[in-house]
């Protein structure tokens, strides 16, 4: 007797149908499970047999083969417990079959049958929705599950339930969530930019780059405040939408990572890895490739604390990811796509002893130490962060005079009323910020007034820019504009976008 039920399996950020099917077969009793399974399928008929047997049922006779097809394809993780356990029950005639039609079937068992949670639920709904209309999932990833509004979601809370709702002997309600409702609720834990004295320029740049989406470089000494700010951008970046909700709850998912975060992600992440995470754990890979940190940033904010203290190797693979949005990852068995759309945000000190900048405290690095410091970030790498800029430390005067500053509530709303603008101008195209235009569509919205155009000719000349951080300033004069709600860019902001170019300045 033969018994086949659907399942589903997650390559990437898509996935595809899985048959499970057994057979039984005279014998001595025992399983054997083919279809290039790894070792927590393979170990699934250990947790099968206790979930059978502690569920009420009966530990089948026979000999019993489990096919998951199709065959050629590497199958992971426990999602199959459940539609095995299903399957080794109606074989054996234990329970009938008259709801089963095709429903993709998920879930983890313990050993008493309990069904746990597994990873990829919306990334396996989102890609199935148009050949499945109904889902078996774990009660866990119910919220999940039913963020897709065409697949009828039934929360499975143990392999009873399942087999009982199967056979026809119970109804389960299917489950929903108010998409909307979950998109509007912003967290209360974000920090306040008022909470920071004085430093109103680096402000005023978190403002700009969080409008634009632009890359952002903070050098400073040791308590100029540099990751006190860095931290606080979150707070006035504007709302994901629901597209991009879903594809970074999508991530999160496939990741793993969505556990105790709720159904829908809906506040861009900000993600912010140790100095000594290894360039696969930034840029993703593994044996079966995962995503990395940039991807997991996608949306949101990619925060390197301490840059220079990164391994070069791995600050050279964010190159192309900041150039292209999306990482391809090549292994033997697949080559994946993530994306990784990101703002890069990055603090530093300016030397190795961090007074360079101090004007209490003297600097004691040499210029050949200070110039191997620097040479820890290669010129392209620099080329690639459109706002470089300085942080001094304040005196112990100005912390105590200054006053408490803007909050970040108002900041927000000038960024949300600019993303609105930029939303309007792009919206028939993939660019969703003015920081990732295309050389086409800077020619096409950047115009200049003559004043602007000679002020920028002067600093391409001085400045000896590159044509890379020309295109920057040009995108940051268009955000600075946005944010004053002027259709064509002036003299006064191309003079600040060419401000926020410190390190050229420099002659770094």
């Amino acid at each position: 007797m033969l018994v086949k039920i659907t399942s589903a399996a997650v390559l990437g950020l898509e996935a595809y149908q899985i048959d499970v099917e057994v057979d039984s077969s005279r014998g001595l009793p025992g399983q054997s499970i083919v279809g290039l399974p790894d070792a927590a399928i393979r170990e699934s008929r250990d947790r099968v047999r206790s979930a059978i047997e502690n569920s009420g049922f009966e530990s089948p006779p026979g000999y019993f083969t489990i096919n998951l097809a199709p065959a050629d394809t590497k199958k992971e993780g426990p999602l199959y417990d459940l539609p095995i356990a299903l399957a080794i029950l109606m074989v054996s005639e234990q329970i009938g079959r008259e709801k089963l039609n095709g429903q993709v079937i998920l879930g983890e068992l313990s050993l008493d049958g309990g069904v746990r949670a597994v990873n990829g639920v919306l990334a396996i709904c989102q890609s199935l929705s148009r050949r499945v209309k109904q889902v078996l999932v774990p009660r866990q990833n119910a919220d999940e599950a039913a963020l897709i509004q065409d697949v009828e979601v039934i929360p499975i809370d143990s392999l009873r339930q399942a087999a009982d709702f199967l056979s026809g002997k119970i109804e389960i309600e299917p489950h929903r969530v108010d998409v909307q409702a979950l998109l509007g609720h912003l967290p209360e834990h974000l920090l306040d930019l008022a909470d920071v004295k004085g430093q109103g320029h680096v402000k005023r740049a978190l403002e700009v780059a969080a409008a634009g989406g632009h890359n952002l470089l903070l050098v400073g000494s040791p308590g100029s405040g540099k990751t006190m700010l860095a931290r606080r951008l979150a707070g006035i970046l504007p709302p994901l939408t629901l597209t991009e909700a879903l594809e970074v709850t999508r991530l999160y998912s496939v990741a793993g990572l969505l556990s105790g975060k709720g159904s829908l992600l809906n506040q861009r992440p900000f993600r912010s890895p140790h100095h000594t995470t290894s360039d696969i754990g930034i840029v993703g890979g593994g044996r079966i490739p995962r995503p990395g940190e940039v991807s997991l940033a996608h949306r949101g904010v990619l925060f390197l604390d301490e840059f220079p203290e990164f391994d070069r190797a791995v600050l050279e693979v964010l190159r192309q990811p900041l150039e292209d949005g999306k990482v391809t990852i090549s292994r033997a068995q697949a080559a994946l796509t993530y994306p990784a759309r990101f703002m890069l945000l990055a603090a530093m000190n300016p030397c190795p002893c961090g007074r360079l900048y101090d004007k209490e405290r003297s600097c004691v690095c040499s210029p050949s130490q200070v110039q191997r410091y620097w040479r820890k970030l290669s010129e392209p790498l620099l080329d690639r962060i459109d706002i470089q800029l300085e942080v001094a430390r304040l005196s112990t005067e100005e912390v105590a005079s200054l006053p408490v500053g803007e909050p970040s509530a108002l900041i927000r709303q000038r960024v949300i009323k600019a993303r609105q603008v930029q939303s309007e101008r792009f919206r028939d195209t993939p660019t969703f910020a003015n920081a990732f235009m295309t050389p086409k569509q800077i020619r096409q919205f950047c115009g200049l007034d003559k004043e602007a155009e000679k002020m920028i000719k002067s600093a391409i000349v001085h400045l000896k820019l590159s044509a890379r951080a020309y295109d920057k300033i040009l995108k940051l004069a268009r955000t600075i504009a946005d944010l004053e709600g002027s259709n064509l860019i002036t003299s006064a902001h191309v003079a600040e976008a060419t401000q926020y170019r410190t390190l050229d300045r420099k002659g770094r």
